[in-house]
């Protein structure tokens, strides 16, 4: 240990630890973060706490497909623009935000936040499945777009959808094989993702 060492004053100390619990940031990128916060023009350090407090305090999960939103049910949701009879299968928010950047899909999404992951503790009942079933059984949906990411425990997740809506006589697609294994959608660009929407599979 470096008996020299004089560490940073108690805010930005904690400011540092703080970015350090945000994902992919690491000791050395939270330090320049908290830095460049101190540097910042106090206008503009002000309208980034606001923006977080009101991410916080605003933001709802839609009761319908349960994406992230500021109304509830969500835009998507109550736009009459949308295919009603279809629903699109995601894991996380930010793929609908891909997905939507594509231009290519017009029906409505559920959300899953997760998918099946038995080594880590994760079970049909800890992810929104049964919702999916609920939705597919109450709104007469004719198709379910199953867009888990291709890796082992996406696929194992769509998997299990699948067997779970067999007897609602609803077709059931995935997206096409043209997304990297093992990826996830949010990377994916728009082209790509495009085209594995229409030319999705049966399963």
């Amino acid at each position: 240990m470096n008996r020299g060492f004089v560490p940073p004053a108690e805010p930005v100390s904690r400011l540092i630890e703080e970015f350090n619990k945000l994902p992919g940031i690491g000791p050395k990128s939270a330090a320049r973060l908290a830095y460049h916060l101190l540097r910042m023009p106090e206008a503009e350090a002000r309208s980034l706490a606001e923006a977080i407090i009101a991410v916080k305090e605003k933001i709802v999960l839609c009761s319908v497909c349960q994406n992230i939103s500021d109304c509830d049910p969500c835009a998507i949701c109550r736009s009459e623009r949308r295919d009603q009879s279809m629903v699109c299968v995601v894991e996380e928010p930010l793929d609908i935000l891909a997905l939507e950047r594509t231009g290519q899909y017009q029906g409505l999404y559920h959300v899953l936040h997760g998918i099946l992951s038995p080594i880590d503790g994760v079970g049909p009942e800890d992810i929104n499945i049964a919702r999916v079933e609920e939705r597919v059984r109450n709104h007469r949906t004719k198709e379910v777009i199953i867009a888990t990411n291709p890796s082992v425990e996406g696929d194992a997740t769509a998997l299990y959808i699948a067997r779970a809506l067999e007897s609602t006589g609803c077709n059931v697609t995935r997206l096409a094989r043209g997304l990297p294994v093992g990826g996830s959608l949010e990377y994916v660009d728009d082209l790509t993702l495009a085209r594995a929407i229409e030319r999705r599979e049966k399963m």
